[in-house]
This record gives C-alpha cells, sequence and structure tokens, in this order.
C-alpha cells in the first residue's frame, strides 16, 4: 500500500511542482505587489502603499475604458452558444455532408489563433477586403472601417469573438446531445409536439446542465481573452479595444509598472469569481440535471 501511494505521488510531482513554482508562487508573489509601488525597470525595492494602487485605478480613465470593453466582450459568449446549440441540433440529424461539416464548424478551434487573426484583419480589410466589398455591391457606399477606426473596431471584435466561439460550442452540444433519449424524443413527436417545442421544452432543458458549462467557461475565456485582440489592434485604435488583459500587460509589461498591474490582474480576478458565483446561484432556476 505505501509503495503504490509513494508511486502515485512521483507520477503527480511533475505537475505539482510546476504548478507550485509557475502558478502558486507567482500568483501569491502578485499578491504582495498590489500593495507596492514597485516598478520593474527603476531598479528600487517594492514600498508597501496600501490601497492606493486601487484608488489610482478608479480614478484612471483607461481603467474605466477596459472595464467597459471588457463588459462588452461578454456579449458574444451567449450569441455563440444559441448559434453553437442550432448547428448542433441540425447535424445531430442525418444531414448531407454532415461529417465534413462538423469538422469545418470545428476547424477554427484548433487552428492557430494568429493565424485566425490573420484571416480576419483581411477579412475586415477596410480597402480591398471581401466583407466591404460585399457591402458595396449591395449599395452600401460608405462601409465601416472597421479596425482602422475607434468607432467600429469593437464590433469587429465582437463579431470575431462570436464566430469563434461558435464551433467549440457545437462540438460540446454534439456530445450531450448523443446522451439523449431517443425513446422520449419519439413519444414527444408521437404526441404532436413541434420542432419548435422539441427544441424548447424537451432537447434544450435536457441539455442545460452543457449550456451552464459553456456559459461559465466562455464568460471566463471571454473576460481573460488577450491573444487575438492583441494580435489585431494591441488595443486600439486609440484604446478602443483595451480590455482588462491588455491593460494589465501593458502596465507590467511596457510600463514596468508591476504593482499597479498586479492590482488590475487581481480586480480581474474578483469580477470573474463575482459572475462565476452569480452563475453558481442563477443556475438552480434553469439547470436540469
Amino acid at each position: 500500500m505505501k509503495r503504490q501511494r509513494l508511486i502515485g505521488y512521483v507520477f503527480i510531482a511533475p505537475n505539482l511542482i510546476g504548478m507550485i513554482v509557475f502558478m502558486l508562487i507567482p500568483a501569491l508573489f502578485s499578491f504582495y505587489l498590489m500593495f507596492t509601488d514597485w516598478v520593474f525597470a527603476s531598479g528600487q525595492s517594492p514600498h508597501f502603499v496600501g490601497l492606493d494602487n486601487f484608488r489610482m485605478m478608479v480614478r484612471d480613465d483607461l481603467f474605466v475604458v477596459s472595464v467597459k470593453n471588457t463588459l462588452m466582450v461578454l456579449i458574444p459568449v451567449p450569441i455563440s452558444i444559441l448559434i453553437g446549440f442550432l448547428i448542433a441540433v441540425m447535424l445531430n440529424n442525418r444531414t448531407y455532408l454532415q461529417k465534413t461539416l462538423r469538422a469545418f464548424f470545428f476547424a477554427p478551434y484548433f487552428t492557430s489563433g494568429i493565424a485566425i487573426a490573420f484571416v480576419w484583419m483581411v477579412l475586415f480589410q477596410p480597402s480591398k477586403g471581401p466583407i466591404n466589398a460585399f457591402l458595396r455591391s449591395i449599395g452600401v457606399a460608405d462601409p465601416p472601417l472597421w479596425f482602422a477606426s475607434p468607432d467600429t473596431a469593437m464590433y469587429a471584435v465582437l463579431i470575431m469573438m462570436t464566430a469563434g466561439g461558435i464551433g467549440y460550442n457545437m462540438i460540446i452540444y454534439l456530445a450531450a446531445m448523443q446522451e439523449l433519449s431517443s425513446e422520449q424524443l419519439e413519444a414527444a413527436k408521437m404526441d404532436g409536439a413541434t420542432f419548435g417545442q422539441l427544441l424548447r421544452l424537451i432537447i434544450f432543458p435536457l441539455v442545460s446542465p452543457t449550456t451552464f458549462f459553456l456559459m461559465i467557461t466562455g464568460f471566463i475565456g471571454s473576460i481573460k481573452g488577450f491573444g487575438m485582440i492583441y494580435a489585431i489592434t494591441q488595443g486600439g485604435p486609440g484604446n478602443s479595444t483595451t480590455v482588462f488583459s491588455i491593460f494589465a500587460y501593458k502596465k507590467a509589461f511596457s510600463f514596468y509598472e508591476m504593482g499597479y498591474a498586479s492590482a488590475v490582474s487581481w480586480t480581474m480576478f474578483l469580477i470573474i469569481l463575482c459572475i462565476t458565483l452569480i452563475q453558481w446561484v442563477g443556475q438552480k432556476r434553469w439547470v436540469h440535471y
């Protein structure tokens, strides 16, 4: 028994050590830094400043902008879940090119985020991009500048994030639908249930735990979202697409304000925690296990 326990510890040791060294210790160090004014490039030791970083954060206009933009990037989550659900329902039945369509919708999920970002840059290119070419062909004389304008850059990001989440949501819903009872669905059809009633009253409630899972992971992923937005806009133009993660990154690695950046990061963590708790309490009303 002791030997088996020792072997178990040996197997988990690499991951455990990695988690402690690369996640737990940096997180605790960051927790300490958020109460200091440490500027990495200054060469000086951290000085304890209490809650000054949080007071500065509240008065920082760019922080307010990043909060607003971070709340906006939550919008694509329910939209992509709904579209993913409808596509999963369609592809769960016998459809022409069923397997090809499943692979087509899921492909963006396992493709490099930088490659996808480049594709979206080409699609939204203001003068020669295919999206604006289509808009001109249907009579839109002055189409949006998308990523090139502070007025429309965030809308382009929202479209990009909505499209990016559909494939993953679809594949998770497809997996959940494989477990649905065919007898239950057939009985409802024999009782005269329409397709809309099947969706609303039977299929959607039965996959509600999956929807809850996608909502939790989707909101967390959106709040932490960084790579694709930074690759395309770097938070611009004019900070119009600066979200929490980009704001913290710039403070830490552009201005080396490690204390302030740590305060921003822990604020982001608290917001994620609050949103997750609200969803956890709210799910008792609509999730059926």
